[in-house]
């Protein structure tokens, strides 16, 4: 499990957008060594559709505090995915 960020982010002004992958079980993304502050965040949740009907994905959301996006996932555990920032940068 381990937190790895795309080594190419995008500036545009003051702004930086990073991306990158958490794993399962991540619930927390410490961006401050990129930016002072975030202003957006979006996860894509690797979450597989439960057996219903219809099928329904329980998938992770993002929280965003400072410079760090915690991850939620449905029922205590993160299922992993991909991360979307845009902050200020440092």
């Amino acid at each position: 499990m381990a937190v790895t960020i795309d080594p190419r982010p995008t500036y545009f002004g003051d702004r930086m957008v990073v991306t990158g992958s958490y794993g399962a079980g991540d619930t927390s993304i410490d961006l401050s060594s990129l930016l002072a502050s975030i202003d957006f965040a979006g996860v894509n949740s690797a979450a597989s559709p439960v057996a219903t009907t219809p099928p329904v994905t329980v998938a992770d959301t993002a929280a965003i505090s400072n410079a760090t996006i915690t991850v939620i996932g449905a029922g205590g555990t993160t299922a992993g995915g991909t991360f979307l920032a845009i902050g200020r940068r440092s």
